[in-house]
């Protein structure tokens, strides 16, 4: 019955293609098919490594009389939330006016239109504990919609109007100086979890953002997130076999994770670990945890074709039976006698954006050559690949092939964000002058809202059609939003002298959600980290050498000064080689003009808003000259 979904190109769909339920992925022709039978929509999102998803799919989706009364009486859309975010976005907040249990599965009632009247998330295949059984729900919402059907259509108008009126931008605001990010940390450590680490009780989750803010925001804040990634990484959120950290703990003390294991997470908190590592090189630890997710992301979620997967799944096979967790708990020797869980293989633009950064990062301050090219790996799949011939870019693939989803404004953010990241390690300007592309197509995109970005492929064209479309939803958990990648991904083309526009967009952009990111720090995490960045002073250190191949240094001296370089306290760092200085500068990236090494040897330009002070030569005259507090 699932045959529409066997080509999908999400993994998740396509584990349902052999499901007894006459499955549609989302789209005009799900719509209009409960348009001409005149029954409503349900409509089914999770993702493929989530566990409660999967045990719906068993439960509920392969049973043939439940299936038989969804066929009957709905028409059903299954939907991957990971290619299609903002679908996602759009139910879960329609989702907000029937439950407080928001999570995935999610399972949404909505009429042919596409207006929800009903929502929850796992439903199972018995009542239990006050959850009615998922065939009892799918009941009582045919029943309804048959005999109290004007009562469904007023309510979903009037979930629907609450939405729009919900989504209303606020862009008036200004940018929090250093007293009140400091205000903002301290509400943070008020929140600590002193004993296990972390913010709040359980569940518990890592929140990268917001550790990113504490490096950034400097001491206390940068102690705290040390703290926090020790007791991390010495609990059961981490993976001391592969090296990656688990998506959440379920328990306050980290016990019990929800054991698949996450592209986003582990690429921020690669960065947030590098970062600690750089500042407090005799933490072994903390460098230990930073190099343990790198070899994780490269050793276990990069593909042959250079893209990251997704996800790691959660569940195995064991002995015949399907565990949650069971191979994690095992050793290096266990796991070697057991199939490895499933990739999600989706290859996503914008979660590989962060992932070309943090390792390109990992690789520079570590000089780390492996770190470095399987940034550029991913890199490059992606531009051959994910940016199309007109500029735009794809959201998704799955073994080369394109997802019809539209790209969204984190795509755009995330992966202009690596490509600058990896143009300052390699010193190679063409990453930074596609970013710079990327970053003017969002920026040209944007309407007179008062937000500076917009994503270029505008919303998804089904939402669209029905009025459903929400703005970009600032607020962060996981990552940052879209809003804040963007922003970030324009202030770094600013640091590297492309233009004061780009500073101001970023500004501009920040300014809109400072009010309520100071208020809802756990919220906001990435939000406030740029906000950080963009209070404290700006220090671009360009350090040229006269071969790129000759980086290792000629000799004591130079080599002590690029080790310096790369362990310096600035906005952005860099090593480049004289011709490479010449192409930045001629690409419109002003810090490089005038940028030589100095009778063949090794030259440190260190400058304070583009205003510089004499090239040094050895690390010591480089430290002498200051770091950013």
């Amino acid at each position: 019955m699932g045959s529409r979904l066997a080509e999908a190109m999400s993994p998740y769909l396509r584990a349902h293609a052999g499901n007894p339920v006459d499955w549609y992925p989302w789209g005009e022709e799900a719509f209009a098919a409960a348009e001409d039978r005149d029954v409503p929509v349900l409509i089914s999102i999770g993702y493929a490594t989530c566990h409660w998803c999967h045990v719906m799919a068993r439960e509920s989706f392969s049973d043939p009389v439940v299936a038989s009364l969804m066929n009957r009486e709905f028409v059903a859309i299954k939907v991957d939330r990971e290619e299609h975010p903002d679908v996602d976005a759009s139910y879960l907040a329609a989702a907000s006016a029937f439950t407080r249990e928001l999570g995935w599965p999610l399972t949404v009632f909505a009429t042919p239109e596409g207006r929800a009247f009903y929502a929850g998330t796992y439903f199972p295949p018995r009542e239990t504990r006050g959850v009615p059984a998922f065939g009892q729900v799918l009941a009582a919402v045919a029943g309804a919609w048959r005999e109290r059907r004007p009562q469904l259509d007023e309510t979903a108008a009037a979930v629907a109007e609450a939405l729009a009126a919900a989504s209303a931008v606020e862009t008036e605001g200004a940018l929090p100086g250093g007293d009140l990010l400091q205000a903002a940390v301290g509400s943070l450590a008020e929140q600590e979890d002193h004993r296990h680490g972390g913010f709040g009780g359980a569940p518990k989750f890592p929140v990268a953002p917001v550790l990113e803010f504490l490096v950034e925001a400097g001491e206390p804040g940068r102690s705290l997130a040390a703290r926090t990634v020790r007791l991390m990484g010495a609990s059961p959120l981490h993976d001391p076999v592969d090296g990656g950290f688990f998506r959440y703990a379920t328990q306050a003390d980290w016990t019990e994770p929800h054991y698949e294991r996450m592209l986003t997470d582990n690429a921020l908190l690669l960065r947030v670990a590098t970062e600690l590592g750089r500042a407090r090189p005799d933490d072994e630890h903390t460098v230990s945890i930073a190099d343990g997710i790198a070899r994780f992301l490269i050793n276990r979620l990069q593909l042959p074709s250079g893209g990251f997967a997704s996800a790691q799944d959660s569940e195995s096979v064991i002995d015949g039976e399907r565990s949650e967790g069971g191979y994690y708990r095992q050793d290096a020797g266990g796991r070697a006698l057991l199939a490895s869980p499933a990739l999600d293989e989706k290859v996503l633009t914008g979660w590989n954006g962060l992932a070309i950064g943090a390792l390109a990062r990992h690789g520079f301050v570590r000089n780390d050559v492996r770190s470095v090219d399987a940034a550029r790996r991913s890199a490059e799949l992606l531009l051959a690949s994910h940016v199309r011939s007109d500029g735009g870019l794809v959201r998704a693939s799955l073994d080369g092939r394109a997802s019809p989803a539209v790209a969204t404004l984190e795509d755009t953010g995330m992966f202009a964000c690596g490509l600058l990241e990896l143009a300052a390690v390699t010193g190679e300007p063409g990453y930074a002058v596609a970013a710079r592309r990327l970053v003017d197509a969002a920026m040209a995109a944007a309407s007179d809202d008062g937000l500076p970005f917009a994503a270029p492929g505008g919303a998804d064209p089904v939402l669209s059609a029905r009025g459903l479309e929400l703005p970009d939803d600032p607020a962060e958990g996981a990552a940052p939003s879209g809003l804040t990648a963007c922003a970030d991904a324009a202030w770094r083309l600013y640091v590297l002298g492309a233009g004061d526009g780009y500073r101001v967009a970023a500004e501009q952009a920040m300014s809109s959600v400072a009010g309520i990111a100071l208020s809802r720090p756990l919220a906001f995490g990435g939000a406030l980290a740029l906000m950080a960045r963009l209070a404290a002073p700006v220090v671009q250190l360009v350090t040229v050498v006269v071969e790129r191949d000759a980086e290792a240094g000629t000799g004591s001296t130079e080599t002590a000064l690029l080790a310096a370089t790369r362990m310096h306290e600035a906005s952005v760092a860099l090593i480049v080689d004289e011709r490479q200085a010449r192409e930045f500068a001629a690409s419109g990236f002003s810090l490089f003009e005038a940028r030589t090494s100095r009778s063949g040897a090794a030259a440190a330009y260190r400058c304070e808003a583009f205003v510089c002070a004499l090239p040094v030569e050895d690390a010591s005259m480089l430290g002498a000259l200051g770091l950013r507090e």
